[in-house]
């Protein structure tokens, strides 16, 4: 569900005011708010299973980190969280904040489609737009319902 408002453009500020809860996200981007509510229980799944995999590798390698649902704040008007990202230790040294939140692009970002128009509209292109301008070299988006990335 997309609360866009006219001529509005919002901020990471803004997210301030608007109500917390566990089932609401909020996003932005290029100034307009998304507010999705927490994926199904089998999008969680699915997360998890490309996270497990990602991280046995990380682990072995040594490579770098695989991290679940990690705020990204890019800009003030591009604040996202997507499913799983992986990033490696070198660049997570750079673009980690103090509040555990990346400031920057890593590698590889995972987004698992969730059913709607608005929602696909959001991973197919409002955020690839995002993450290509932003420098993410690897964008995979999962369709769990045709099981397909």
């Amino acid at each position: 569900m997309n609360q866009a408002v006219e001529g509005v453009r919002w901020t990471i500020h803004d997210l301030e005011v608007l109500p917390e809860n566990e089932w609401t996200r909020y996003e932005i981007i290029n100034g307009e708010l998304f507010v999705t509510r927490t994926p199904h229980r089998r999008h969680q799944q699915v997360c998890g299973k490309i996270f497990r995999q990602l991280d046995v590798w990380s682990d072995s390698s040594g490579l770098g980190e695989t991290i679940v649902a990690p705020g990204v704040l890019f800009s003030q008007a591009d604040s996202v969280i997507p499913d799983v990202v992986w990033v490696s230790r070198e660049r997570l040294a750079q673009i980690e904040d103090e509040a555990g939140h990346l400031t920057g692009a890593p590698e590889l970002v995972v987004e698992v489609l969730s059913p709607g128009k608005q929602n696909e509209f959001r991973d197919k292109e409002a955020k690839l737009k995002l993450y290509s301008v932003q420098g993410v070299r690897k964008y995979w988006i999962v369709d769990r319902f045709t099981k397909q990335v």
